[in-house]
């Protein structure tokens, strides 16, 4: 690998996402930011994810703490985090958040997951970090142990939509985002660090405990409460590559922090098996959804390549190649950047295709957003991947 060449590539391709979306993304009229753009930054809806209202607030203010403030970026930070506090909290719920609302923040839809909150919360931790603006680090923390009692059953959810399913289990969706929350949260609030540190145990536990399945060679998606594998039922088998790849690095990054050289071992072995079983190897790329027994998987977009997914692997690959020296991970970071600087970067237009075909070509006609795709995967992988680049000199 040129190592400088990466390096100019990875700051270029940064620099090209952010303008893209500070240029096409920021409401001026409403607050917040749109990501249904097209290839060119058109928008092509106005209805607004609340998702991506905190990643956005949460990647500007990271942007503020990596390279210093800049002004555009702390107020597209605060344009986000001001329309999530006056339109995304359902007040008469518990403050529970809204996962989509209109241009002008009217709410459309709710949904039983904590996502819209833990993003919420990594969102105003970083943007405290950035300000030492105590009100946003109170918010962070309302957050953060509202999610906690949620996923814990210790308080009935006060939207009250119930479970998704009458079959009772876990989600690997919960103690791996929760983990990551936790390790934002750390960093920039330092004070509160015996608590973060407490909950990312169980965390670890929770995922080794009940997702990871040595014998089948797996990280399944969803278990019964007591790890049970659902093996007669497609739900029960699926297993998400890219998810169990960025759940790898979530843990690398915690084993790292506290010198747990068997956790390293077990992300490796999540990484390389997600990696292996997952790996398109007649096309390339990742596929998104694969059966755990090589069934057919029931999600119809199964084949298809994301951009995230290839973000984690990015990411995950050159973690375990910097903390290990193994050389086999340099080259999945080599041979996934190859597949990505083909198929998923723009120059023309800047940021990535969120969707390909399996064969590699965009889905028609291609978006650069949508509801789950905004200033998030990508931008946080070329921020952590020139990070490591620059330490590995």
């Amino acid at each position: 690998m040129d190592a400088e060449k990466t390096r100019e590539w990875v700051k270029a391709e940064l620099d090209r996402c952010i303008a893209f979306w500070l240029d096409h993304g920021m409401d001026k009229v409403n607050g917040g930011i749109y990501t249904c753009l097209d290839r060119q930054g058109r928008i092509y809806s106005t209805d607004k994810s609340v998702w991506m209202q905190s990643r956005c607030a949460w990647i500007f203010a990271y942007l503020c703490n990596v390279y210093g403030k800049r002004q555009a970026w702390l107020e597209a930070s605060r344009s986000c985090l001001d329309f999530m506090e006056a339109h995304c909290l359902n007040h008469d719920k518990g403050g529970r958040m809204y996962f989509t609302v209109t241009a002008e923040g009217e709410p459309l839809r709710q949904r039983r997951y904590c996502f819209s909150e833990g993003f919420y919360a990594i969102a105003n931790a970083e943007y405290y970090a950035a300000t030492k603006q105590e009100a946003y680090l109170q918010r962070a923390l309302w957050a953060y142990d509202l999610i906690w009692k949620l996923n814990r059953g210790l308080m009935e959810d006060p939207v009250g939509m119930g479970p998704k399913s009458s079959r009772e289990g876990r989600s690997l969706a919960n103690p791996m985002i929760y983990l990551n929350i936790c390790s934002v949260l750390r960093r920039c609030d330092p004070e509160h660090k015996d608590l973060y540190d407490q909950r990312s145990e169980i965390c670890v536990h929770d995922i080794l405990a009940y997702h990871l399945k040595e014998d089948l060679g797996c990280t399944l998606e969803s278990v019964g409460m007591n790890g049970e594998v659902w093996d007669a039922v497609t739900e029960g088998r699926v297993v998400n590559p890219g998810h169990d790849i960025e759940c790898s690095w979530f843990l690398a990054e915690y084993a790292l922090y506290r010198k747990d050289d068997r956790l390293l071992e077990k992300a490796q072995l999540i990484f390389s098996n997600a990696i292996n079983a997952g790996w398109d190897k007649e096309y390339g790329g990742l596929l998104y959804f694969i059966d755990a027994k090589g069934l057919p998987p029931e999600s119809y977009e199964h084949d298809m390549k994301l951009w995230w997914p290839h973000d984690e692997i990015l990411i995950a690959s050159l973690l375990f190649y910097k903390s290990t020296g193994n050389i086999a991970y340099l080259d999945w970071f080599e041979k996934t950047l190859d597949y990505c600087q083909k198929h998923f970067s723009d120059p023309q237009y800047g940021e990535w295709y969120g969707y390909l075909r399996r064969d590699g070509k965009p889905t028609q006609p291609p978006a650069k957003g949508s509801t789950f795709k905004g200033p998030f995967h990508l931008p946080r992988m070329l921020i952590m991947v020139f990070q490591m680049l620059e330490s590995l000199k």
